[in-house]
């Protein structure tokens, strides 16, 4: 699975942000967004199998821009949630398009037979909806969170690692339930 490493970036800026600042750490996440895609595409990935690669580097390098050109913006504070935020976005955009990002890295692990199935194309979708919504509610929590305790950063934690952690575990046990279904109905 390879979720946890496209989102990479998103994680490590998380934790760089809160020791060295957001210009260094949103060029730190541009280098190992871009550097990911990079890899990547020099292993002869597809395209739909890095759309999150591809959102982080976009987001990465607005943002380095950003937090370089405008280093004293009052919108500095919200950053945090703006890349969850961004993360939101790009997930529901993927649903928007009729191409769940969890779509082309879940076909890297099937057969073609599998992968061109209405249950398979379900299933993403039902994933890439419990990304995007966790995404969602989570940094819509953070932002409340910074507009009201700014310093509650114990919280603030808690919430970016929720935002990961429940679509990630739900990512590993819902594939197989529905696979246990299918072959008790065989």
């Amino acid at each position: 699975m390879s979720y946890p490493k496209s989102f990479l970036p998103w994680i490590v800026f998380a934790i760089v942000s809160t020791q060295t600042g957001r210009q260094w750490s949103a060029l730190i996440g541009l280098v190992l967004a871009g550097g990911l895609l990079a890899l990547g595409r020099g292993r002869g990935k597809g395209w739909d199998t890095l759309f999150i690669e591809v959102s982080a580097t976009i987001f990465f390098a607005g943002l380095s821009i950003w937090a370089f050109s405008e280093p004293g913006s009052p919108a500095r504070g919200y950053v945090g949630a703006l890349t969850g935020l961004w993360l939101a976005l790009t997930t529901w955009g993927s649903i928007l398009a009729r191409h769940p990002f969890t779509l082309g890295i879940a076909k890297t692990t099937v057969s073609l037979e599998i992968a061109a199935t209405a249950g398979f194309r379900r299933v993403n979708l039902v994933l890439t909806t419990v990304w995007a919504a966790s995404f969602t509610v989570a940094d819509l929590a953070e932002a409340v969170l910074l507009h009201y305790a700014p310093h509650a950063t114990a919280a603030l934690v808690v919430l970016k690692v929720l935002g990961f952690a429940v679509p990630l575990s739900f990512t590993v046990r819902y594939p197989r339930a529905v696979r246990a279904r299918a072959q008790k109905a065989v």
